[in-house]
């Protein structure tokens, strides 16, 4: 398994299933392959959960839902996972750009919050309805980078989140 398998495998889910079920298709869809390349998925999503370890984006899903804990970036990112590539390179390239994003501009309306726990275990639930057994813990391994320290400020200040995330921070003043 790789990014790019991983990633067709999202866009197919994300074809077939409404937004809020779209982990669990691709689940249902990683299932159908074998034993080896479902167990080699959960490093490929752990890859670009590290890949999308940073402080900008952090601050995005700071401002986005209201707050954003450690596992909350957790499940934000596993929001953006699937959200397909395209949006996840974007959000990775310029977090301020989430606010073009629909369901980013629906959250902002709705006042409700972009997360998906789910999605962090795609693997893993798969594995267990392919084998019906738990994915072995040596198949992948979770290493963050350290976070820019430039970022390294109180995401509540509002005067910092806005000149930084300008767009995010009007849409969800």
């Amino acid at each position: 398994m790789d990014k790019q398998t991983l990633w067709k495998l999202i866009e197919s889910a994300r074809a077939d299933a409404a937004p809020d079920e779209v982990a669990a298709r691709a689940a249902h869809l990683l299932a159908l392959r074998p034993a080896e390349e479902i167990a080699a998925a959960q490093q490929v999503v752990w890859d670009l959960l590290a890949e999308s370890y940073r402080a900008p984006l952090w601050a995005a899903a700071y401002v986005i839902n209201g707050g954003c804990s450690d596992d909350g970036f957790d499940y934000f990112r596993g929001w953006l996972l699937t959200q397909g590539e395209a949006a996840f390179t974007a959000a990775l390239a310029d977090p301020d750009s989430l606010a073009d994003h629909p369901s980013v501009r629906e959250a902002a309306s709705e006042g409700v919050e972009l997360w998906d726990e789910a999605a962090l275990s795609i693997a893993w639930t798969a594995y267990e309805a392919a084998t019906g057994r738990e994915l072995p813990a040596d198949s992948f391994t979770i290493s963050y980078p350290p976070l820019d320290p430039a970022w390294d400020f109180d995401f509540d200040d509002t005067a910092e989140t806005s000149a930084r995330l300008p767009r995010l921070s009007a849409l969800f003043d």
